[in-house]
């Protein structure tokens, strides 16, 4: 089972290289982390952008750019495209967004004729964060896509969940369902709903996972707490390898407490799309770059 980040890397280097398509590739974290991941031999990249740009970023941060192909367009939205519709085609296996903002870049993914959803399909977001001194990654979602998923589309971020788990080894993914408190509290709709996703998880109708609800975030995390909370009865509790947050608020939070106060890495990719969609910030260090990409090429 992959318990680090950089073991992703290591599993994508394994499976060999994936064709990667970058969209608005002009900034140097895109561009470093991209030349990393070639020399970690794990993809083979086309970049979208201003070429001059890119050529003058790669000289001035020192990139080498011999295995780049760049194919030059001035345009952030016509970068989008082609990149998108070079993934749509088979062209490319893997969707990257470079200095672009997420909006735009997700309104390429979401285009009705060369976009990358599936017919009555559900865009989401997972991340995976490791933490300091953690014994195992963290799967989580939905932290910058739903704003607030209703109870069906719950059940299909447990899936995505899952799916993303599965890839980096877990054969049974244990997920909990995130609220205030291990109590059920009948006034909060993420307590009810955790506790009626629990029981589904119980009867089979979420696929082969464990999923348990409502648990507090601390409960599903360590545990001593779960001990100390005697919280009993639960194959989740303290164990959680993923966690389902009950709308962008809580997950937004949790994902920046732990990178900007907890020092958490992190990877991130679009779920729900035709093939891997790499989404980061613009602001995200090269690391964090990288080992998204490593993700979406093993997912």
């Amino acid at each position: 089972m992959i318990t680090r980040l950089s073991q992703i890397v290591e599993e994508a280097r394994r499976r060999g290289r994936r064709r990667l398509a970058v969209a608005c590739g002009n900034d140097a974290h895109t561009l470093s982390a991209v030349a990393a991941a070639v020399a970690e031999g794990i993809v083979t990249p086309v970049i979208y952008g201003n070429k001059a740009l890119i050529t003058e970023i790669c000289s001035r941060e020192g990139i080498d750019m011999a295995d780049f192909s760049i194919i030059d367009e001035p345009s952030d939205a016509e970068c989008i495209r082609l990149a998108v519709r070079a993934v749509s085609t088979g062209q490319a296996d893997v969707l990257m967004k470079g200095l672009v903002s997420t909006d735009k870049y997700m309104r390429g993914i979401l285009d009705k004729e060369t976009g990358l959803l599936p017919p009555k399909g559900v865009l989401s977001h997972v991340s995976v964060v490791e933490l300091p001194d953690y014994p195992r990654l963290i799967t989580i979602a939905d932290v910058a896509v739903i704003p607030a998923p209703d109870f069906k589309q719950k059940t299909i971020l447990i899936g995505y969940l899952a799916r993303t788990a599965r890839a980096l080894g877990v054969e049974r993914p244990r997920v909990a369902c995130i609220a205030p408190s291990e109590q059920l509290l009948p006034s909060v709709l993420s307590s009810t709903e955790a506790a009626v996703l629990a029981k589904m998880g119980d009867r089979g109708q979420l696929g082969d996972v464990v999923v348990d609800g409502p648990l507090s975030l601390d409960v599903a995390l360590y545990p001593e707490v779960a001990q100390e909370k005697k919280v009993q009865g639960s194959a989740v509790a303290g164990v959680a390898d993923c966690l389902l947050f009950p709308n962008i608020e809580s997950g937004n939070v949790f994902f920046k407490s732990a990178t900007h106060f907890g020092g958490a890495e992190i990877a991130a990719m679009v779920a729900g799309t035709k093939a891997p969609c790499v989404l980061t910030s613009r602001g995200d260090t090269p690391r964090t770059k990288l080992y998204s990409i490593a993700l979406a090429c093993i997912s």
